[in-house]
């Protein structure tokens, strides 16, 4: 049986199609149409509130502190990729900062996420490029310790294989896997919809929840026959 290289270079990508499909979505639409699950740790976050992502993941799996591994996979990464690091929530260095990041817009990927620190803050926010990490450190990185490419990784605590789709904005992100994303597109249109609808019905004063006393009944918190 052949082991896989450390560096993978040929990945099968969720469809361009879906990418654009999914960019329409709010992360926390993906996140209920698939499951409720998938989100990464809400330390992922993004640079600035505004900033949006979908994409294929190019994952990328280094050791803490050290971001040898990412310059190879910034080198080897498609234009439209998502950089998604495996950085093992560490905080005690940057791994990346706007040097690096500016070679990514160059290259039009589709944004970074780092589940580790970065920095560079406020250029980044002038450099507008999404850019999602767990924290922030001035201190640099090694460049010595080998990793993988295009690898199941961890990020956010979250499973994240090659060309899975990744979306992120202000409430975080959520990965769907490769295979799962083209049937969640219906399901999040209908979502969309259906929430569209209980807006609307909250203007016209239906505040409450139709679903609410049955649920309460079930807890044990409603006796049957009792209401709110």
């Amino acid at each position: 049986m052949s082991q896989l290289p450390e560096i993978v270079r040929d990945i099968q990508r969720v469809s361009a199609e879906v990418v654009q499909q999914a960019a329409g979505f709010q992360a926390a639409i993906l996140a209920d149409v698939a499951g409720r699950r998938g989100t990464m740790h809400a330390r992922v976050a993004p640079v600035h509130e505004r900033m949006q992502l979908a994409g294929p993941a190019f994952t990328v799996e280094v050791r803490p502190g050290d971001n040898l591994m990412i310059h190879a996979a910034i080198a080897l990464a498609q234009p439209g990729d998502i950089l998604v690091i495996d950085g093992k929530g560490d905080q005690t260095a940057a791994l990346m900062g706007t040097l690096m990041m500016s070679a990514c817009k160059k290259l039009r990927l589709g944004g970074v996420i780092v589940d580790g620190a970065i920095r560079d803050k406020l250029e980044l926010l002038e450099l507008d490029f999404p850019v999602f990490s767990a924290g922030f450190n001035p201190a640099g990185p090694t460049k010595f310790v080998p990793g993988r490419i295009n690898h199941p990784i961890s990020c956010g605590g979250t499973v994240v294989n090659p060309g899975d789709l990744v979306v992120g904005d202000a409430d975080g992100v959520v990965v769907i896997e490769r295979a799962k994303a083209p049937a969640m597109m219906a399901l999040a249109v209908k979502k969309v919809a259906d929430e569209a609808a209980r807006i609307e019905a909250i203007a016209r004063g239906d505040t409450a929840s139709k679903w609410l006393p049955a649920a309460l009944r079930a807890a044990g918190v409603l006796k049957e026959g009792e209401a709110l």
